[in-house]
Order: structure tokens, then sequence, then C-alpha cells
């Protein structure tokens, strides 16, 4: 099942690359999505960790990927997009509950970021429902116990 080495790969470029973008890139392109703007309860909307940088360097990432796997550039641009979108929505929510971006929410930090573009495969690929859960399945797992593994290589700033 090469597809689900793929499209997993896509939502790990997607969640990774902005990491990678902001300690290669520093202060460009470092203005929030939400351009500091705060919600009707007096929280950010997504906070200062979403930036532009990651949103373009994460979106690319995965459409240079999709391009030279066969995939299409325009389904890994829009691919990594939802994921981007769906990692957005999570910290909406999480700001919404009053957590701050480095809490940890089992489910709302994984699944939202790579259910979005998986449906979006689901539609443009010929892949299953199942393919989607288990593409869904294994990026949530990956990512909880992966990241506190790249915490302790110095790699992520947070250890979820």
């Amino acid at each position: 099942m090469l597809i689900v080495l793929e499209l997993f790969l896509m939502l790990v470029l997607a969640n990774g690359t902005p990491v990678v973008a902001a300690g290669l890139l520093k202060n460009c392109w470092s203005a929030p999505v939400d351009g500091g703007r705060l919600w009707s309860d007096g929280r950010p909307v997504f906070g200062e960790s979403k930036t532009w940088r990651g949103v373009v360097s994460g979106a690319l990432a995965c459409a240079v990927f999709a391009l030279f796997t066969g995939l299409g550039f325009l389904f890994g641009l829009l691919f990594g997009l939802l994921g981007l979108a769906g990692d957005m929505l999570s910290s909406f929510i999480k700001r919404r509950r009053g957590l701050a971006s480095s809490a940890r929410a089992i489910g709302l930090d994984q699944i939202p970021e790579a259910l979005l573009p998986m449906l979006l495969a689901m539609a443009w690929l010929p892949v299953s429902f199942w393919v989607v859960l288990i593409v869904v399945v294994l990026f949530t797992l990956s990512n909880i116990f992966g990241s506190p593994l790249l915490y302790r290589l110095g790699i992520r700033r947070q250890p979820h």
C-alpha cells in the first residue's frame, strides 16, 4: 500500500516543515496568520505560532512531494493547505478552551490536521474509507509517541 505511505509522509511534511522552516528562516515571514487579533473571548484567534511562513512552507513541501510521487502539484498543495487548516482549527478550539499553544490535547492536536486532507484524498484519489482511517490513526499515534522523542533530540520546542 504505497499510497498509505505517501499520504502519511505528506501529513508529516505539512506538520513538520513549518517547524524546520522556523528554525532556518528565524523571523522571516513570521507574521501570525491571525494578525495578532483577539477573538471575542479576548484570546488569540490562533496564536503567534501559526505563521504565514508555516502555511507557505508546509503547503509547498506537500505540493513538491506530490509532484514527484505522481499525485500532482495541485493535489499536494490543497492537501497541505487542508492539513494546516486542520491544525489551525485545533489551535482555534484550544484557544477557546483556554489552553496554551503548548498544551497537549490528545486527538485534537492530531485528528483535524490529518482528517481534513485525507477527506480530500478520498474524494480526489482512488482511496477507500479504510485507507483514510489507517492514515489518520497512523499519523495520530506517530505524533503522540514521536513528538516526545523529537523534543529529546532538540527538534521540537515542546514534548508534544
